[in-house]
């Protein structure tokens, strides 16, 4: 019945060392902007749909951007082959569904691209903090789709004051597209 529970920042919250970016993009302005924003590093990019992660990784393939995907679908093989090749950065780029936002622990990910928002708070905090672990610093850039987010709006912005990271780009889009 003894026990001591140590938070370490803010239980719930977006660590500060996740510079976090939101862009408004459209539905259909995605894939390009992906291709703009995309950096030589180590990337996570989520989707909400196990049929977006695969069509993704092959766009980002064919547009010369080694690539591979993760979702429930996949057989368990299939699973650690695309992780062995994001880690060893065979692949660089893991496009993924929120199956890999809880519980993975991948040294080096420089950037969280949320391809598309999730529909809680608490699993954009826990997507973003795949990166910026262990005393270094990430990036996490958001596409903002007013049509499809909006309810996300005060919810983010909270994350955002709190971990210290209320964009200029962010509250713009909150005030003109909800």
């Amino acid at each position: 019945n003894n026990y001591i529970f140590l938070a370490v920042g803010m239980v719930g919250g977006a660590c500060e060392d996740v510079e976090q970016t939101f862009l408004q993009v459209t539905h259909f302005e995605k894939r390009e902007k992906l291709l703009e924003v995309l950096t030589p590093v180590k990337t996570l990019v989520f989707v909400e749909a196990k049929k977006t992660a695969d069509f993704i990784a092959s766009y980002l393939c064919q547009s010369e951007h080694p690539a591979t995907s993760i979702h429930g679908d996949r057989l368990q093989p299939e699973r650690e082959r695309a992780l062995r090749d994001f880690k060893s950065d065979k692949k660089p780029i893991l496009v993924a569904t929120s199956v890999a936002a809880r519980g993975l622990d991948i040294e080096g990910v420089g950037h969280v691209i949320n391809y598309d928002l999730p529909n809680a708070v608490d699993e954009y905090v826990h997507r973003i903090g795949r990166t910026g672990r262990l005393g270094n610093t990430g990036k996490a850039t958001s596409f903002y789709d007013p049509r499809n987010d909006c309810g996300l709006a005060s919810g983010l912005m909270k994350i955002l004051l709190d971990s210290k990271q209320v964009t200029k780009n962010f509250s713009l889009i909150v005030s003109y597209s909800c």
